[in-house]
C-alpha cells in the first residue's frame, strides 16, 4: 500500500516538475524573444532616424553609387532638412540594395525593405528592398518631407517673384527666368499647376522685349507646355516672364530633360510632400 502511495507521490512531483520545468522553459525563450523584439526594433529604429537625418557621406553618394548611404534632402542654402527623405537617393539605394544595406549596413544578418508612401498625393508610393517578408517580420514608421523630382523646379509661384509689368503682389503672382536656344534644345518648359487651379488660373507668357503684346490665356490643362511660347527674335537669349492672375497659386515652373516621362508631369510630383517613411526587418 505504501508503495503505491509512494509512486503516486513521485508521479504527483514529477507531473508538477514537468510543469514547472515548461513554465521556467516558456518564461525564458518569452524573455529571450522579447529581448529579440527590443534589439531589432531598436536596431531598425537607429537605423531608419539616422537616413533619415543624414544625407550620406559625401553629401551627393547617389550621384556616383557609392560612399555611405543617406536619405536627407539638403536645401538651396545648404542645410540638411530632418526627418527628410530624397527620392533620387532612395532610388539609388534601391538599385545596389543588397550591397549598400544588407551587406553594409546590416552584416548580411537582416533583411529589409524601406517604402516611400505619399500622403494626400495622386503619387504612387515606392518601395525598395527585400520582398520575400517571412517569420516575424519588425515594422518601423516616420513622418517625413518627401521630394520626388523639385530639382526641376525653377520657380515656385506660391513664394512671391518679380514683375515686369505693373501687377500688385497681393492680386497677382508674376516670376521670370533666362533662357538660351541651346536650352530649349535640350529640355522642356512647363507650367505645372494643381488640379485645384484649373480653369480658376489665367496666365500670360511675356519677355522684356515686347515685339506684340500676348493675351491672357485660362489654364485648362495641369501641365502648359512652354517652348513654344519663348521668342529670343534676334536676341542670343531671352528673359521670359510668367505673369498668373491669382496671388500665391498652386503653380511651379520647371524645366525638366527631353526624355523626361510625360505620365508623371504632375505637380505633386515637383512639390514637398508629407510621406511615411516604412522600414520593416526580418531574419
Amino acid at each position: 500500500m505504501k508503495a503505491i502511495e509512494i509512486a503516486i507521490s513521485l508521479i504527483i512531483i514529477l507531473v508538477i516538475f514537468g510543469v514547472i520545468l515548461t513554465s521556467v522553459e516558456n518564461s525564458t525563450e518569452k524573455v529571450m524573444k522579447d529581448v529579440e523584439v527590443n534589439n531589432m526594433e531598436k536596431l531598425i529604429s537607429e537605423m531608419a532616424d539616422n537616413l533619415i537625418n543624414n544625407p550620406g557621406v559625401p553629401d551627393n553618394w547617389n550621384e556616383y553609387g557609392k560612399g555611405t548611404p543617406g536619405l536627407a534632402i539638403i536645401n538651396d542654402g545648404g542645410q540638411i532638412i530632418p526627418n527628410s527623405v530624397s527620392y533620387s537617393k532612395l532610388v539609388t539605394l534601391g538599385s545596389d540594395y543588397d550591397k549598400l544595406v544588407y551587406k553594409k549596413l546590416f552584416s548580411s544578418k537582416i533583411h529589409t525593405s524601406m517604402e516611400l508612401q505619399p500622403k494626400d498625393s495622386v503619387i504612387s508610393s515606392v518601395k525598395i528592398g527585400d520582398s520575400d517578408e517571412r517569420g516575424d517580420v519588425f515594422s518601423f514608421t516616420r513622418l517625413v518631407k518627401c521630394d520626388f523630382f523639385k530639382s526641376y523646379v525653377l520657380k515656385d509661384f506660391e513664394n512671391g517673384g518679380k514683375c515686369n509689368k505693373h501687377h500688385p503682389q497681393d492680386k497677382y503672382s508674376c516670376n521670370y527666368f533666362k533662357v538660351f536656344p541651346g536650352n530649349l534644345r535640350k529640355s522642356d518648359y512647363y507650367l505645372l499647376i494643381d488640379d485645384c487651379e484649373k480653369y480658376d488660373l489665367s496666365y500670360m507668357v511675356a519677355s522684356t522685349r515686347v515685339v506684340k503684346e500676348k493675351p491672357w490665356q485660362t489654364a485648362i490643362s495641369d501641365e502648359i507646355y512652354l517652348n513654344n511660347e519663348i521668342e529670343f527674335y534676334d536676341d542670343s537669349s531671352a528673359v521670359v516672364f510668367i505673369h498668373l492672375d491669382k496671388p500665391h497659386p498652386k503653380a511651379l515652373l520647371v524645366s525638366v530633360p527631353k526624355n523626361f516621362d510625360d505620365n508623371i508631369l504632375h505637380y505633386d510630383y515637383f512639390r514637398t510632400n508629407e510621406c511615411e517613411f516604412i522600414v520593416k526587418a526580418w531574419y
